[in-house]
C-alpha cells in the first residue's frame, strides 16, 4: 500500500467490510455498486471502488465495517486516542506492507491507523 504516502495526513485510505457469506458480499458490493472485487484466497478479497478508495471484504463471524486512516505519527495518535477514551485493540504491527494499529473508539467502532 505504498499509495498511502500520496494521501493527505489523517485521510481515509482503506476500509474492510467483514461478515459471513463472503460470496454474497462479493456480489452485493460488486454488482449494484460496480465495485471491483478480486478474491485473494479463502476469506479475503481486495475491493476497488470507482474512485481511488480501495479496501477489502473479509470473511468473519461478526459483521463490521472498519475504516483505515493514514497518520503521520502512529505512536502519537495512539497516545492521544487513548487520552480521549479509545482502547488499543491491536498494537503497532508491521504486516510487510504497512505498519498499522487498531483502536476501538469510545462508541466501540474499530479504526485502523496506518503509519504514513
Amino acid at each position: 500500500m505504498s499509495e498511502q504516502s500520496d494521501r493527505p495526513a489523517n485521510g481515509l485510505v482503506h476500509f474492510e467490510i467483514s461478515g459471513s457469506h463472503e460470496e454474497d458480499l462479493h456480489r452485493f458490493y460488486g454488482e449494484p455498486l460496480h465495485w471491483q472485487v478480486e478474491p485473494k484466497g479463502p476469506g479475503y478479497a481486495l475491493v476497488q471502488t470507482p474512485g481511488w478508495l480501495g479496501g477489502a471484504i473479509v470473511d468473519a463471524e461478526r459483521s463490521s465495517i472498519t475504516l483505515g486512516v493514514v497518520v503521520p505519527d502512529l505512536k502519537q495518535v495512539l497516545i492521544r486516542a487513548g487520552d480521549l477514551g479509545a482502547t488499543v485493540t491491536m498494537p503497532p504491527t508491521d504486516n510487510g506492507w504497512v505498519t498499522k494499529a487498531q483502536v476501538q473508539d469510545p462508541a466501540g467502532n474499530i479504526l485502523t491507523l496506518i503509519q504514513a
